[in-house]
């Protein structure tokens, strides 16, 4: 375990730009401890190995940081700076090339080698189709004891955290910020629930502001933490294909969800199928390729009696695909305020969902007599 007298200069040196696991690893073994290598001069810091840019961007910004005020900051938060050499560091993040050296962690314990933990990324444009795919494959993902791993973004990244959520499960949101900065700032309330239910991390030391280049970053730890990546939806040129790209360097198994071949939604997943990416059409596609025990989950079926003849008729127009407002009142000969009440009123019995854009589709399989 890493003395806390000697964790505020990783802290120190992770505030530091471009002094990354090769320059950590060269002053720890340069100078034995970080403390003397916070310590040292321009020609010792040279002699350790460091280049000419990394030196002068030490010597400016070491003056200006104050270690115990860094140190103060993280308790504030309660946020835990874990170090590469802590027990408590993310044994499969170890394992990668470009592992962080200082991972800050808020909320509960990083999961352990036994614990799986699965990759869910995907476009922050979802079609309906990815929504629900999203919504159906996690749940059961979660119910299945897998932890769910992503990035708080808009999309499908924020579906798959509150589907886990919702299942009752773990799941891990990896920043490109500091772990004080919520990014979007409208998921602030989902960060605090990651938060209470699993844990926010990123390998920024607080205050440090979401710049472009710290997304396809953050990726690499999103694929590390991970037996694998699950891509939805995600056009020619999305971000999640970094992660699959990531992951597949990492030795990590990636997973794409098939889609229309005219969606551009999933041009980008479709392409991977081509190149060799594991087709998932079910939770269970991801369980037996990575060898994990499947569970037994029955469908959920309910027992509904509709209260009237409107119930009934859209009830036969609800299936797990989804239908338009439009195209219920049509093949229902209700008009659209009848409808759209019934709706209304099959939401709060549980019995029907809106997954957008006014398309409609059954909450759970139900009996009917």
């Amino acid at each position: 375990m890493l003395h806390a007298s000697e964790l505020k200069y990783w802290v120190g040196f992770s505030r530091i730009p471009g002094i990354g696991r090769v320059r950590f690893s060269q002053l720890k073994e340069h100078f034995g401890s970080l403390q003397d290598a916070w310590k040292a001069s321009g020609g010792e810091l040279k002699q350790a190995g460091l280049d000419s840019r990394s030196i002068e961007t030490l010597l400016l910004l070491r003056p200006k940081t104050s270690l115990d005020a860094e140190i103060e900051k993280l308790e504030h938060y309660k946020v835990k700076a874990l170090v590469c050499e802590d027990p408590g560091y993310p044994p499969r993040l170890a394992e990668i090339y470009d592992y962080p050296p200082v991972l800050y962690v808020r909320g509960n314990p990083l999961p352990s080698q036994d614990e799986p933990c699965l990759a869910v990324v995907g476009t922050r444009r979802p079609t309906i189709y990815g929504r629900q795919v999203t919504e159906d494959i996690v749940t059961d993902l979660a119910r299945s004891n897998i932890i769910i791993v992503s990035g708080l973004a808009r999309g499908i990244d924020s579906i798959a955290h509150r589907a886990t959520l919702e299942a009752g499960g773990k799941t891990i949101a990896v920043f490109a910020s500091g772990l004080d900065i919520v990014y979007p700032a409208e998921n602030a309330r989902l960060a605090q629930a990651i938060m209470e239910h699993g844990a926010l991390v990123s390998e920024h030391p607080l205050g440090v502001r979401p710049r472009a280049e710290n997304f396809p970053l953050r990726n690499r730890i999103m694929s590390g933490l991970s037996l694998g990546v699950l891509v939805i939806e995600a056009g020619q040129r999305s971000g999640a294909l970094i992660t699959a790209f990531q992951a597949l360097e990492q030795s990590r198994d990636v997973f794409a969800v098939p889609g229309s071949i005219l969606s551009p939604a999933s041009k980008g997943t479709n392409r991977l199928i081509q190149e060799g990416a594991k087709l998932v059409c079910s939770y269970i596609d991801i369980l037996q390729e990575l060898n994990l025990t499947i569970v037994a989950q029955q469908p959920m079926i309910k027992q509904f009696l509709p209260d009237n003849e409107a119930e009934s008729a859209v009830l036969k127009q609800l299936t797990s695909e989804p239908s338009h407002i439009d195209d219920i009142c049509r093949r229902s000969n209700l008009t659209m305020p009848e409808v759209s009440s019934t709706l209304a009123i099959l939401e709060l019995k549980g019995v029907a969902k809106q997954v957008g854009n006014m398309n409609y589709v059954l909450a759970h399989e139900i009996k009917t007599e």
